[in-house]
């Protein structure tokens, strides 16, 4: 499932673009620092884990975010959306968290600031990919600002490749253990990745459609320097494989549901095959026991000796039990 994906540039590369940006990214909301590279209007990326309400409110002393838009950063759990603030956009994004104990955590929820001057990225649980694309962006030398949003964007969107990569292997084992013999563990399985799968087309589709309209936009932002709108089709690509893979794996998951009810199904239909086959022995065996269990004198009297009064009652108990065996094995029904 892997997406080619465009490298940051060295210095070379910068030269013969005609613009260079070395681009501080930084995990700590240093007021001193950030008033600096604002004074000097240095592009940078801010990326804070779980901001406290003081961090908050020093954020709207730092940028003059408005109050709306930092009211939703106190509140997690907002729909994938983009407010246009004129001077600045707030994104609401997310990203993926490959967890096989923890599917519940799956999602990670990024809200975003952008401007010409800065990116402000905030989440509530730490986010590996954001973490690595920091610390690999952090001083480099790259062409555009946009091109740190992109790796950004892509980073959280390519992020969803592994979890559903597991998945896709997950799926294949449960199928063949479901053939081996169905247990009620996998079908608890199959529903929990289900639900998982729920989850992530939740947002992946808002975040689909919101790029396709959204990409002129994200492009013209007023500060930025160049224009990379091939490299946001680029995440609207992905996006749609995502979202393409979630349908796909939605698919193969009720295939599985229904391949195990059927393995069940058959297997209870088996069961009652059995029980079918044994209550049929027995019912001419009952008919036998019964008529020689009559009292009838001259049947007693008519045998003699009385071991073979016993041992025609048992042969033709016998002989009945090997007929219907021999009769139900050509049937195929045995």
């Amino acid at each position: 499932m892997s997406v080619g994906k465009a490298e940051a540039h060295g210095p070379e590369h910068a030269a013969r673009s005609g613009f260079d940006c070395a681009v501080p990214c930084l995990n700590r909301l240093e007021q001193q620092t950030i008033r600096d590279h604002l004074a000097k209007d240095e592009f940078f990326w801010l990326d804070l884990t779980a901001p406290s309400e003081e961090e908050v409110e020093a954020l709207h002393d730092l940028f003059g975010f408005h109050p709306l838009a930092l009211e939703d950063t106190l509140h997690f759990g907002q729909r994938p959306k983009l407010d246009d603030y004129h001077d600045y956009v707030f994104l609401v994004f997310y990203g993926a968290h490959d967890d096989a104990e923890d599917e519940a955590g799956l999602l990670r929820e990024v809200l975003m600031f952008i401007s010409g001057s800065y990116l402000v990225t905030l989440h509530k649980e730490d986010l590996p990919a954001l973490e690595e694309q920091r610390s690999r962006l952090d001083g480099l030398v790259l062409h555009s600002e946009q091109f740190l949003l992109y790796r950004v964007f892509d980073s959280l969107t390519d992020s969803f490749f592994a979890p559903l990569a597991r998945m896709d292997d997950e799926i294949d084992e449960l199928e063949a253990a479901i053939l081996a013999g169905p247990t009620e563990v996998q079908l608890q399985r199959l529903f929990a990745m289900k639900r998982s799968l729920v989850s992530m087309r939740k947002v992946v589709s808002p975040q689909r459609d919101l790029f396709a309209r959204s990409i002129d936009q994200l492009a013209e932002i007023p500060g930025l320097e160049l224009d990379e709108r091939d490299y946001f089709r680029d995440v609207y690509d992905h996006l749609i494989r995502i979202s393409d893979l979630i349908d796909s794996y939605r698919d193969l998951l009720s295939s599985s549901t229904d391949l195990y009810l059927s393995t069940v199904s058959n297997r209870q239909n088996e069961v009652m095959k059995q029980l079918a086959i044994v209550g049929t022995i027995f019912l001419p065996l009952s008919f036998i026991t019964g008529f020689f269990g009559m009292n009838f004198g001259w049947m007693v009297n008519g045998i003699a000796p009385t071991w073979s009064f016993f041992a025609l009652g048992m042969g033709s108990l016998l002989l009945t039990c090997v007929f219907l065996l021999r009769f139900f094995r050509r049937k195929g029904w045995m």
